[in-house]
């Protein structure tokens, strides 16, 4: 049976501006150990399976500079959405054309802007996976991450029965709680941060796409006869528009008959906003973080600095900053401020139409 693995990177990353930019979303950022989060989320994958296998599914605008960042993958495994229509439409597209390529394909989807480690272990629990996947065909299979804490950003899964050795039936997908909540969740032992992380056979999440969204599943069908065609790009210029932009979460997840989901105990960071980094980097002495070659921080405690050139960032006597530099914009806001970054975005947007953005 064959098995392939897919990377979606249709993220922005607005909340990591001024680095993260429309051409330049948060996946391509060279911030952690000097890499980008999704040459390090192929790296993962590559410890399983061979580039032949590796595929990565992104806006189309994004595609060139993915390519530079992954070499060995083959240019044919990159598949470009003309506009971003949320994870139900690229999961339904990516699982069209694997199914096109060989029906009885088993898929695993994965994330291109997390940090996970440590990797040896990821794999094991991949395979596990897998293997579910395989030995349950009408299952669709997703990975809960074990909380470390009470996180209200997170969405939650809820355990049921065992089915095997670190594998459980979902009994119910939870919604961004409130901290109360989220604490009860944690003391429980039955909830896991969703990962948005999954397998499954392509014929099985097709069936249930085609019942659950009907509109995505026949695009999606259209487009993969083509999709290597010249004619692939026009007819995804027609459908895309017209889908409806919806989670996989929203559209079949949480309507499915059979879900399990696979326990991930291990390091999983979301560099969602740049007070992520400490959790990433680590902290000096004087519990400052920085990405980047040059700095000087005197009486200064608990900053995030974040550049990618020689630039120096110095700081006296000031606490609890984030100072981001770029070619073209700098960031100075506090860390309980980080948030309002992408409304900030916005007003740029509306204030020098889109130069900064």
């Amino acid at each position: 049976m064959k098995q392939a693995a897919v990377i979606m990177a249709g993220g922005s990353g607005t909340r990591l501006w001024p680095l993260s930019r429309r051409m330049r979303p948060k996946q391509l950022l060279h911030i952690v150990e000097g890499r980008s989060l999704i040459y390090k989320a192929f790296e993962r994958l590559h410890a399983t399976f061979s580039p032949q296998d590796i595929f990565v599914i992104a806006l189309a605008e994004h595609l060139p500079a993915i390519a530079e960042e992954l070499p060995a993958l083959p240019a044919e495994n990159l598949i470009g959405e003309p506009t971003g229509r949320d994870t139900a439409n690229a999961i339904a597209l990516a699982a069209a054309i694997l199914h096109e390529r060989d029906s009885e394909t088993v898929m695993g989807v994965f994330t291109a802007d997390h940090l996970i480690r440590p990797t040896d272990q990821f794999v094991e629990i991949v395979r596990s996976g897998f293997a579910a996947a395989a030995e349950n065909a009408d299952a669709l299979v997703t990975f809960g991450i074990k909380p470390t804490e009470p996180h209200t950003g997170l969405g939650y899964v809820e355990r049921g029965d065992p089915i095997a050795p670190g594998i459980w039936a979902v009994n119910s997908f939870k919604e961004k709680p409130d901290l109360d909540t989220a604490r009860q969740y944690v003391a429980s032992g039955r909830y896991y941060w969703n990962s948005g992380m999954f397998v499954w056979r392509t014929s099985t999440i097709l069936a249930q796409l085609k019942e659950h969204l009907p509109g995505s599943h026949g695009a999606a069908l259209k487009l993969a006869q083509v999709w290597h065609t010249d004619s692939g790009p026009g007819l995804a210029n027609e459908l895309y528009p017209t889908l409806e932009r919806i989670s996989i979460d929203f559209a079949v997840m949480e309507k499915a008959p059979k879900v399990l989901v696979v326990e991930m105990a291990l390091d999983w960071l979301d560099v969602g906003n740049w007070t992520a980094l400490p959790g990433v980097l680590g902290t000096d002495a004087s519990g400052n973080t920085g990405a980047l070659k040059r700095a000087a921080a005197l009486s200064s405690k608990g900053n995030i600095f974040v550049t990618e050139d020689d630039h120096l960032i110095a700081t006296i006597g000031v606490d609890d900053l984030v100072i981001v530099h770029s070619p073209d914009a700098t960031l100075v806001c506090h860390k309980d401020q980080v948030q309002r970054i992408k409304d900030l975005v916005a007003e740029l947007d509306q204030d020098y139409g889109g130069a900064y953005s």
